[in-house]
């Protein structure tokens, strides 16, 4: 055996347990789900292995059985859920790239103290963290008793249980995974390009438009892809925050699966989430390879 050939079989050996992990962790559940959703739901739950594809004209409006209907509360609850994984992640974006920016330029010791808060919210649980939200923001919380010591007791509001709710605590959860990957792109930027631009007469804005954006824009993508996907299929915070209010898709998978045992037709609703997602990724792939092909 020659030596490439040797190295080959050597890295293939080296990447098998991971490979495995990730076909018995992922690939497979992936495909039973999306075997699920082309299934016959039973009438006590579970499922038949009849094929039964009518599970997604329930959203989609076709294809459609003989006791299938359409309904329009299914697509409203996945366009919903869109708008505030979009607004999350907007939000994430105007929150940790400043600070990302400022974490970058501290001392070393600093930042890695920095570094080290950014991760803390890690050592505790979610749902800890998230029942922390609901002390803060319910009408006897400890955001409206602040306003009242500060005599703005008129400003006092309630926010549990709304898409605000939501929105403050999905962001909190998934800031973290934002900040990482902008920090990375950040702290690589070298601080003699953002002298040179300035030296040439450019304002800061300028600055930051055509020299600082662009190259820290793959930290942005990374970040933004990291926190879209989960803030669109969580089920949790919208659960606490939102209650029945507030319906996500990641609330209405659950019920399918859990309340309903209509596990095709939650199945169905995964799928079309996974695809709308996949679609996003490789939109913005194919549109990153076509700028970098004209560059």
């Amino acid at each position: 055996m020659s030596v490439a050939a040797h190295a080959r079989w050597r890295r293939r050996a080296l990447l098998a347990p991971a490979g495995l992990l990730l076909a018995a962790a992922f690939v497979g559940p992936l495909l039973l789900v999306a075997s699920f959703s082309v299934l016959e739901p039973g009438l006590y739950g579970g499922v038949e292995w009849h094929w039964y594809p009518y599970n997604f004209g329930r959203v989609l409006g076709a294809p459609l059985g003989d006791v299938e209907e359409f309904d329009a509360a299914y697509a409203t609850t996945l366009a919903r859920s869109v708008k505030l994984a979009l607004l999350v992640t907007l939000v994430s974006v105007a929150v940790c790239y400043p600070a990302a920016w400022w974490v970058s330029r501290l001392p070393p010791r600093r930042r890695a103290l920095a570094l080290f808060v950014v991760t803390l919210p890690f050592f505790a649980n979610l749902i800890v963290r998230v029942y922390a939200w609901m002390l803060i923001l319910r009408p006897t919380g400890v955001l409206n008793l602040v306003l009242a010591a500060l005599g703005a007791g008129d400003a006092a509001t309630d926010l549990m249980y709304t898409e605000a709710a939501v929105v403050i605590g999905l962001v909190y959860v998934l800031l973290p995974f934002m900040f990482l990957p902008l920090y990375a792109s950040i702290e690589k930027l070298d601080p003699a390009l953002l002298a040179a631009s300035r030296d040439l007469g450019a304002t800061p804005a300028q600055t930051f438009v055509r020299v600082a954006l662009p190259l820290t824009l793959p930290g942005i993508v990374g970040g933004a892809a990291i926190v879209f996907i989960p803030a669109l299929g969580n089920f949790v915070v919208p659960s606490l925050l939102g209650g029945s209010k507030v319906m996500l898709a990641g609330n209405l998978i659950e019920q399918q699966f859990l309340a309903a045992r209509n596990w095709p037709f939650g199945a169905a609703l995964a799928m079309l989430l996974l695809a709308f997602v996949l679609v996003v990724m490789l939109a913005a792939a194919w549109r990153r390879g076509t700028r970098g092909a004209v560059a």
